[in-house]
């Protein structure tokens, strides 16, 4: 089981099924870490199952889901249960080119310590 560095400056991402399975691939061109769920053979797990493979890699998750689905609920049972997580970011459907310039954006504005235990909105880098 990896973990993430305590002090690491940049977030290592975990890419939802449907997630463009490509940003995983731009993001890394780019020098950030992110794989998707089809990368590691992940395809077809629970919310649950892919949550807790993120949390034991030490990356947040990205998901389309519009309100984080299930997702949501998972951060809050962790957080009642005092279980530590790297956070989650939630994301409308986007247009590849815009889910990109986002998540640049995002990436280049939150450390991995400000995300971590959080939940985030793409929304909020327009």
């Amino acid at each position: 089981m990896a973990s993430a560095p305590e002090q690491a400056l940049f977030i290592r991402l975990y890419l939802d099924e449907h997630v463009w399975r490509k940003l995983a691939a731009e993001l890394r061109e780019r020098g950030f870490d992110a794989v998707n769920v089809a990368e590691v053979g992940r395809e077809g797990f629970s919310d649950e199952e892919q949550w807790r493979f993120a949390a034991a890699e030490g990356r947040a998750l990205l998901t389309f889901d519009k309100d984080g689905g299930q997702f949501v609920d998972l951060v809050a049972d962790w957080f009642y249960s005092g279980q530590q997580h790297y956070g989650l970011i939630i994301s409308a459907q986007l247009p590849r080119g815009e889910l990109l310039r986002r998540m640049l954006k995002f990436l280049n504005s939150v450390t991995a310590q400000d995300m971590a235990n959080s939940v985030r909105f793409l929304e909020e880098f327009k």
